[in-house]
């Protein structure tokens, strides 16, 4: 492949991982990673030209050098976005999200660059109950879904104005992996505390996607022929969460109780804990929105890449083992 990797929002857990995974397969002959944070654990990469760092906001005009450029081997990644939910004002999903995908797309008409990738989500399908696959019809209801699909039209928009154009969009389910303070670890934190509520009887689908296999299943559309791909990202199979914190218990030998508790009763204790944290200054994690959608369904089926023979390789248990070799520190 070659060319270069222009990776927007490279700073964030699954930038770096991809930086890590493309430098070890040595996809491409340079690297510029822009964001606003930080870029940190590259440093010999930095100092030996492999990987540039530069500081910069996707919502201004992006002006970087990239002179003589090979734009048909090169590939502009989009991963900016203001994305935690509930945690920023509603506007604040669309000052970002919106004017990101655009600018992206001029600073690609600038340079001749005709590949982008761009990292969505599940959450423009909305809420329901069944099932969603690719050709699923998208209701998003939230900031951050709307945002999200609207930067998704945004691309194609870019893509239909030259058919030399290549766009691939993946709309992950919820990533975890080594590092990674998020869902996951944050359940296996609590059953090893004993604290961990099951919403209801635990039946509910959840669906997720290890990190490493994320970025493998980039690599692999990339390789693809198609000129647009549009992508789900879930482990398959998947299993219930209830099944989850079982492979979790039975994997790090955990022997305190789990208790159960209807969702209705868990965002009543969540409003109170909020509340009771605001009055005396402080934050909590604890959120009734994170807890309601914590027992909705997420049942997401990777159907592109199940129907182009994708090697899943990291089931929850086999991801969980994955993690423990590579991270064995997140596990003390």
């Amino acid at each position: 492949m070659k060319g270069i990797a222009l990776i927007f929002g490279g700073s964030g857990y699954i930038g770096t991982n991809l930086l890590k995974f493309f430098i070890k397969k040595n996809v491409f002959n340079k690297y510029i990673v822009c964001d606003i944070k930080r870029l940190t654990g590259f440093e010999n990469e930095i100092k030996n030209g492999l990987v540039e760092y530069l500081k910069l906001d996707v919502r201004e005009q992006i002006n970087v050098d990239v002179q003589n450029v090979d734009g048909y081997n090169s590939w502009i990644f989009n991963f900016a976005a203001i994305h935690r939910e509930p945690g920023h004002n509603y506007k604040e999903y669309f000052d970002t999200n919106v004017p990101g995908a655009e600018n992206i797309n001029e600073f690609a008409r600038k340079t001749g660059i005709k590949n982008i990738f761009f990292t969505s989500s599940i959450a423009p399908y909305g809420k329901s109950l069944n099932q969603r696959t690719e050709n699923s019809t998208l209701y998003p209801e939230t900031g951050y879904g709307i945002s999200k699909a609207l930067a998704e039209k945004i691309h194609q928009n870019w893509l239909v104005e030259d058919v030399s154009r290549r766009l691939i969009i993946v709309r992950p389910s919820v990533i975890f992996g080594p590092h990674d303070p998020g869902n996951v670890y944050r359940m296996i934190k609590s059953l090893k505390k004993g604290t961990f509520i099951l919403p209801d009887d635990g039946k509910v689908i959840k669906a997720y996607g290890y990190v490493y296999g994320l970025i493998e299943s980039m690599l692999f559309t990339m390789n693809k022929k198609e000129r647009l791909i549009v992508y789900n990202y879930a482990e398959n199979p998947i299993v219930p969460l209830n099944e989850m914190i079982s492979i979790v218990k039975s994997n790090l030998n955990i022997k305190k109780p789990t208790l159960k508790l209807p969702v209705v009763v868990l965002v009543f204790l969540a409003f109170i804990i909020k509340t009771t944290f605001k009055l005396i200054g402080k934050t909590s994690d604890i959120h009734p929105v994170r807890v309601r959608k914590a027992g909705f369904p997420t049942n997401i089926k990777p159907d592109y890449l199940i129907n182009n023979n994708f090697e899943f390789k990291y089931n929850f248990e086999n991801a969980l083992e994955h993690w423990k070799s590579v991270s064995p520190e997140d596990f003390k």
